[in-house]
Order: structure tokens, then C-alpha cells, then sequence
């Protein structure tokens, strides 16, 4: 009998679909976000390449892999939820 890994990654398709000098547009589980650099400053200096190697996994986590960033696909659906600050 095979088992599933529940640790493997699993990768949907999550894709940024344009960039602009002030964010970019994320298409992820079926609704187009845009993620402002105002708000995920990572993102500002980036190049497109970066940017557009984005990864969600089953959960709705986004991760960017050469930038080490990651937002839940529920922040992005409701940001009054989730400040972006910190200390």
C-alpha cells in the first residue's frame, strides 16, 4: 500500500500576472490580488524574475523562494485581519 508524504510540497498555480513601479497583480485560488510594495516592501527592489517565481502550496501559503518571502493567501484576502507591523 503507498502512503502520501504530508510534508512534500505541493505546488498549485499561483502566478503573478503583471508588475507594476508600484506592486504587482497575483492570481492565487481563483482571485486576483494586488500586493502593494507599500505593504511587502521585499518586493520593491526585486527583479521580475524573482517576482514572478512565486510557489502556493495546498494550504494557500505564497512563497518566493529566492527572496525568502512568504504571505498567506489570507492576508492577502483579508488584510483588516492580519496588521503588518512588527518590533
Amino acid at each position: 500500500m503507498l502512503g502520501t508524504n504530508t510534508l512534500e510540497k505541493i505546488d498549485t498555480a499561483a502566478e503573478v500576472t503583471n508588475i507594476s513601479p508600484f506592486g504587482f497583480w497575483l492570481l492565487a485560488g481563483g482571485k486576483e490580488y494586488f500586493v502593494n510594495y507599500k505593504d511587502y516592501a521585499v518586493f520593491e527592489n526585486a527583479s521580475i524574475k524573482d517576482i514572478a517565481n512565486v510557489v502556493e502550496d495546498a494550504e494557500g501559503n505564497l512563497h518566493w523562494p529566492a527572496l525568502d518571502a512568504d504571505i498567506e493567501l489570507k492576508a492577502l484576502e483579508n488584510p483588516q485581519d492580519y496588521p503588518l507591523s512588527y518590533k
